[in-house]
């Protein structure tokens, strides 16, 4: 039975929040905001919801939807992160899929088909993929019950990750003109949440917000010529895992190697590594086999580790919003944490250079995009949505590109919409049977000597695998068959040139997508007016990485605060420099208490006023503090009149 909370139209099951998250996440309860967040979906309203990273987004609009009839759409910009999501749901008995580019047409088909017809209830996609005609269609025909915008900051060109293509989100919504919208994210400052609002076209928000102050969280920075020497000093007096970001690939195997010489369990990871690489290393550090990390920014996302002790940026990154959101993968449960960054004045003369190196001249981003074209023998007016292997050190040395220059090249067309870059893709094969029970049968009979491999297939997969692709492992099957990859493979041929499967090898390059139609490369619309701003806006962030480093006196927290628009905190009392002033303001107190003692021992009694005035050039709280703690200790006492004198 179900009743109706609301007049957007949505129906709700009659359970609570709070028996939806125990039954699928074992929760007693929620955290500040989330349940707040939880009821506004509830009652069917625009919801943007900012929470610190590890502050429980995902279930602010997962629980609500277990409480409706029909799909979530989620939107975010990241393959792993999809993945991820799609996993722990499935882990929880959620029915969940992801579409995204390492798929194909026919696996899309049936991903969208389950989605009307079957029981999805999370469909995770990226922002691209809401274009495309078959997208359009089938959500016209889904019952979709909720709008969920991940990484809600990439819609603004305010923010430090911005994505054009998160502006189609406004235009999908016209397809599902009721249904309401959540936005989430961890990093917004005020211009942020309101492009957020008005790009989303979001009606009457209402806004949750979390203070972006982490208790148990220290922030320190370091002026260190010899980097490597610091890092080793903090990891043997910080115990516990640690992830270590630097900016470069290299730069995670050195530092990697360089930590394991010295006796500290270290491993590197970036998104150039395999998959299996990638997640064998993840699993080593999750499962404590492995201390340290040592990564680029491609690691952290979605990954759900509570007890990271430290996050070391041996690098800085381009921007606060960066900064606070990897540092805060640091302490997830709540036990002291340290965010640790380090760094030289060259440093931070690169971070600023570096912005220039960013934004190549509009020429030379014409030149890259025609050779694009060249390259993949794209016409014009063609290739929308085309999906192409993409070896960028073979196409720069073909057409004769600096590799630096292209790369930032590649990533202001991705930025202005043009295409999508994704890493190494790596990901497993993909299996699903193109054929009924009836018609497997009949193949069986048939080809008897395939009997006992379908039927391994359909032991170990079950069901699913005719109605979804499934992801397999050649190396896997092989070991239950006792045959080697190889051999499964040509099998698995075999039943794909029968039409018996659908069969997809895995994929091991990067993957370069035309997101539209190939233009005339003399006339590509760049919008030379926003990306000169977007130009302004990175000095604008890299500026401020900048003051937060080599600042020596500011509370660090309530320097990342007042940048997120929080005005109202108090010092953190935990950073180095909250510590180095509190030492100093001691340090002032023991002087000025020894100045007063011996005022007091020549000229006593005196009164407090006159005292006082002997000591009118300092701050008065400076002056209180330090007889304080004279009387505190009974180094000086009041006599029967209220003056101050030594004790007998």
């Amino acid at each position: 039975m179900f009743f109706n909370l609301h007049s957007k139209g949505t129906e709700v099951k009659m359970n609570s929040p709070e028996q939806i998250l125990k039954q699928y996440w074992n929760y007693d309860s929620f955290r500040p905001v989330q349940k707040e967040a939880v009821m506004s979906i509830i009652n069917g309203l625009d919801t943007l919801l900012l929470l610190p990273t590890g502050g429980g987004k995902s279930i602010c609009f997962q629980v609500p939807v277990m409480m409706m009839e029909g799909v979530c759409i989620v939107v975010t910009p990241l393959i792993a992160l999809m993945k991820d999501q799609v996993e722990q749901l499935k882990k929880r008995n959620i029915p969940a899929a992801a579409i995204h580019s390492g798929q194909n047409k026919n696996e899309i088909d049936i991903i969208l088909d389950n989605c009307v017809h079957g029981n999805i209830r999370f469909l995770y996609v990226s922002p691209e993929r809401l274009r495309t005609e078959i997208m359009i269609e089938r959500t016209k025909k889904m019952k979709v019950c909720l709008l969920a915008v991940d990484e809600a900051h990439c819609i603004s060109a305010w923010g430090y990750d911005f994505r054009p293509s998160y502006l189609l989100i406004a235009e999908f919504r016209v397809l599902i003109p009721k249904v309401p919208v959540m936005a989430l994210t961890a990093t917004a400052t005020e211009d942020v949440r309101a492009d957020i609002i008005q790009k989303l076209e979001m009606k009457s928000a209402r806004v949750f917000k979390q203070s972006f102050a982490r208790e148990n969280l220290s922030y320190s920075t370091f002026l260190e010529e010899n980097k490597e020497k610091k890092l080793l000093q903090i990891l043997r007096k910080v115990p516990g895992t640690a992830i270590v970001y630097v900016k470069t690939r290299k730069r995670t195997k050195e530092i990697a190697d360089w930590l394991s010489r010295q006796g500290i369990a270290a491993t590197n990871y970036h998104a150039g590594l395999s998959f299996k690489d990638r997640g064998n290393r993840q699993s080593d550090w999750i499962g404590n086999k492995t201390r340290v990390v040592v990564a680029t920014n491609a690691f952290g996302m979605g990954i759900d580790k509570a007890d990271v002790r430290s996050v070391i940026h041996f690098d800085l990154p381009e921007s606060l919003e960066a900064y606070y959101q990897e540092a805060g993968r640091a302490g997830r449960d709540r036990l002291k944490a340290y965010a640790v960054a380090l760094f030289n004045r060259i440093d931070l003369e690169e971070l600023v250079d570096a912005i220039e190196r960013k934004y190549p001249p509009y020429e030379f981003i014409k030149r890259v995009y025609q050779a694009l074209a060249n390259y993949f023998k794209i016409p014009v007016g063609n290739g929308e949505l085309s999906v192409h292997n993409f070896d960028i050190q073979h196409f720069c040395g073909t057409f004769g590109l600096a590799l630096g220059e292209t790369h930032f090249a590649l990533k202001l067309l991705e930025e202005e919409g043009f295409l999508q870059l994704s890493e190494a893709f790596n990901d497993l094969s993909k299996l699903m049977f193109a054929v009924d029970n009836r018609q497997l049968y009949d193949f069986q009979i048939r080809f008897p000597e395939y009997d006992s491999f379908i039927k391994m297939l359909l032991r170990i997969y079950g069901g699913e695998i005719f109605t979804e692709y499934i992801r397999i492992s050649e190396s896997e099957l092989g070991q239950y068959f006792y045959a080697t990859p190889i051999e499964i493979e040509n099998r698995l041929k075999f039943l794909q040139q029968r039409n018996i499967v659908e069969y997809e090898p895995k994929r091991d390059k990067p993957q370069l997508t035309f997101l539209t139609a190939r233009h005339d490369a003399t006339t590509l619309p760049l919008n030379h007016v926003e990306i000169q701003k977007r130009k302004a806006r990175d000095f604008s962030k890299a500026k401020a990485v900048v003051s937060y480093a080599s600042s020596e006196n500011r509370c660090r927290t309530l320097m990342l605060l007042e940048y997120f628009n929080e005005f109202d905190a108090s010092e953190c009392g935990v950073c180095d420099n909250c510590l180095k002033n509190k030492k100093l303001k001691e340090a002032i107190s023991l002087e000025l208490a020894e100045d007063i003692l011996k005022i007091i021992r020549t000229e006593a009694p005196i009164t407090p006023k006159s005292l006082s005035d002997r000591f009118e050039h300092l701050k008065e709280k400076d002056f209180l503090r330090a007889l304080k703690r004279l009387l505190e200790n009974e180094k000086v006492i009041y006599d029967q009149n209220g003056k101050l004198v030594m004790p007998h």
